[in-house]
């Protein structure tokens, strides 16, 4: 009464042992086992009061359901069966209603169904107990005899069924169980309206029956009643799936949808088992968002999961630090060795408690005892230094609990790794570039072991068109190296790859030593080495550039883009103020313009690039020949190249013309007219092909 369960529980050890045969002192023992969750220890010590005193068959019962709490129920049978042996002519119908519900709950049917006949046959002139009755029916079910146990179910009945609500609702379980909806039903309903709490569960389980029996209308009809069991989350999931069926889209996520004066972010604590915060629920309301198409309620509903996930696994993965208790903890431990006050009856008694309570609270007392010798070394070569002496209790505050990520299998389930994958797809078409791009790469840093070879180049190619496609491409570096790196030939790759790149601010090292790397490894690959010369020409090095672009021409010689390059590279190089040959330099560059002109048979494209050159190096005259013939063209729109991987379906608006360069000639010739002074004629060029 006092609070020294401890202490109580020694004298009654001391006063056994001075009196062994005295059964209350062990009855008073076996009851503090089970008040401080010693279970094991009562059940042995109710076993011992039963051998003591044979005819106290409470603490046989009590010695069987805590051997069998703790596990040992092949034991719990054995003191049961051993007590009806050696009671022949007798039959406890308690103690063979326990032996038959343990025996039950481990599928042992016919060992239960043979305790309850020999009660029978030994008690034959009295009638069997009702629950034994109904629990020889549910053996009988069990076992295949469903006759029998309609037989022995037969004294439930509607007008008796609220006096006996265990023994139907148990039937009804068991032959639900069973599968054999349509009797279990019928009890179900006897119970209706017999029951005065817990409705919601018998409405539960009606709806379930009506739902395997593909009563559809009638399992809704019961599920909508679930108004005692708000919180059941199967039944809202179940029932928001029947109406998903029906065509019932909005009145299922209704259902799912929590209510509108609370919050469906985060749980607060202390409420986090209200439904709406329960997984399920919100997996099961994206599942519905993504198939109607409503792309940006699913976003707002699993984004901060999976983001919240990824962030959890990422703080897991630098390393688990090491579990410090704080000093509240380590004082709480070490209490279990203070003795009670000098004035009490117990004091210099040895504490009672478990030996790994002891182990832990020795050694948070030595551990205590470190740390006040520590504090005050430190405090006293403090003040030895003269220096104003600060106690530094941090180590009071409790360390945080580690916090466990909304979905526990994300890394490894593959459900969640195509849910990240739409949830990637619908970012990108809500244009979040930046944050699916987070997620993708959080997500192949985390899960690189278990994300599947497929989803991975699916992952990547989703990074690499959000890259191809977001003002900051920088996030999506890795996608599109990936991309060239799997596809080192393609063209369209590595035309993402350079767009990626041409938009970075500042130069970025990755991208030096990628490209240099990936020369190295195919020697023979041209748009590595054509994007080197690119980033050469952008920093107006034309000498190494146009080096840069003969390689790429030994390579592919028939090649227009690679002889354009060479060809403007050298035009670029013969303007420069140290070349000594540039009439040289500029046949040379025009050579390559010409040969790219016969390779693309006099193409739109080719007669600018040389009116464009003969303009850039001031032969004027020869330019205006050459821009009059790309104004007398006119060049059809072609598509542009797609990713590889990338969805084909979807269709790029460009305005009409968008391929045509009869504009830019036009509007280069009439600068040069209106350098010549031809102002009437450049106005007339302009006001021809220049204006909408």
């Amino acid at each position: 009464e006092q609070g020294y369960v401890d202490q109580a529980g020694y004298c009654l050890l001391k006063a056994i042992k001075a009196d062994p045969k005295d059964v209350t002192l062990r009855c008073h023992l076996a009851r503090l086992y089970a008040e401080l969750g010693h279970y094991q220890k009562a059940a042995v010590t109710y076993e011992q009061v039963h051998k003591l005193c044979c005819e106290n068959i409470d603490a046989l019962k009590a010695a069987a359901k805590f051997y069998k709490k703790c596990g040992q129920v092949e034991y719990s049978v054995r003191i049961l069966e051993d007590y009806i042996k050696s009671q022949p002519d007798v039959a406890n119908a308690s103690v063979v209603d326990l032996l038959g519900t343990i025996l039950m709950e481990t599928k042992a049917h016919d060992r239960a169904l043979q305790h309850i006949e020999h009660a029978q046959a030994v008690n034959a002139r009295k009638e069997l107990p009702l629950n034994l009755k109904i629990k020889a029916g549910i053996c009988h079910a069990h076992l295949g005899n469903l006759e029998m146990a309609q037989v022995l179910f037969n004294d439930l009945k509607p007008e008796n069924a609220s006096k006996h609500i265990d023994l139907v609702t148990g039937v009804a379980d068991s032959l639900m169980g069973l599968e054999h909806y349509n009797p279990a039903l019928n009890y179900y309903l006897m119970l209706e309206g017999n029951v005065e709490k817990e409705n919601g569960l018998l409405y539960l389980k009606i709806a379930r029956c009506y739902m395997s029996l593909k009563e559809r209308s009638q399992a809704i009809l019961f599920y909508s009643k679930l108004e005692t069991l708000q919180d059941d989350v199967d039944a809202r999931i179940t029932l928001a799936s029947l109406l998903l069926e029906e065509g019932k889209e909005d009145e299922a996520i209704f259902l799912l949808s929590p209510p509108k004066d609370s919050d469906f972010g985060e749980a607060p604590s202390g409420k986090s088992n209200r439904w709406w915060f329960d997984i399920r629920i919100k997996l099961k309301l994206c599942n519905i968002y993504w198939n109607r198409g409503t792309l940006d309620d699913f976003v707002d509903t699993i984004f901060p999961l999976i983001r919240e996930s990824l962030y959890v696994a990422t703080c897991r993965q630098k390393g688990k630090s090491k579990k410090r208790l704080s000093k509240r903890d380590l004082v709480e431990r070490v209490r279990v060795l203070d003795g009670p006050e000098k004035d009490n009856v117990f004091r210099g008694f040895r504490p009672v408690a478990a030996p790994s309570d002891l182990l832990k609270a020795s050694r948070a007392k030595k551990l205590l005892q470190k740390k006040a010798i520590e504090k005050e070394k430190r405090k006293a070569e403090a003040l030895a230094s003269g220096i104003d002496w600060l106690s530094d209790d941090s180590d009071d505050e409790p360390q945080k609990e580690n916090r466990e990520p909304p979905l526990c299998n994300l890394l490894k389930d593959e459900e969640h790794h195509q849910l990240i994958i739409d949830l990637c797809k619908a970012l990108a078409s809500l244009q979040r570039y930046w944050e699916a791009l987070e997620i993708i790469n959080l997500f192949l840093r985390l899960a690189h072991t278990s994300l599947s070879t497929e989803k991975k180049e699916e992952l990547r190619s989703l990074g690499a068109q959000m890259a191809y496609n977001t003002t900051d491409p920088k996030h999506g570096f890795d996608c599109v190296k990936y991309i060239v790196q799997q596809h080192p030939h393609s063209v369209a790759a590595w035309n993402c790859y350079y767009k990626v790149i041409s938009r970075l601010e500042n130069r970025d090292t990755r991208h030096y030593k990628f490209v240099r790397g990936m020369q190295g490894k195919f020697v023979d690959c041209v748009p590595p080495i054509l994007i080197s010369g690119h980033q050469f020409t952008i920093c107006s090095h034309h000498q190494d550039a146009a080096r840069k672009y003969l390689e790429a021409y030994k390579l592919l010689p028939e090649n227009p883009l690679v002889n354009l390059c060479v060809g403007t590279a050298l035009i670029n190089l013969a303007l420069g103020l140290r070349l000594q040959n540039k009439h040289q330099c500029v046949v040379q560059g025009l050579a390559f313009l010409y040969n790219n002109l016969r390779i693309c048979e006099n193409s739109q494209e080719s007669l600018y690039n040389i009116a464009r050159a003969f303009h850039h190096v001031g032969l004027v005259t020869l330019a205006v020949i050459y821009y009059e013939k790309v104004i007398a063209m006119c060049e059809r729109d072609y598509p542009i190249p797609k990713l590889p991987n990338e969805n084909s379906d979807i269709i790029e608006t460009h305005k009409p013309g968008y391929c045509d360069l009869r504009r830019e000639a036009a509007y280069n010739l009439h600068l040069i007219y209106k350098k010549s002074g031809a102002l009437d004629l450049a106005r007339q060029v302009l006001r021809d092909y220049c204006t909408l």
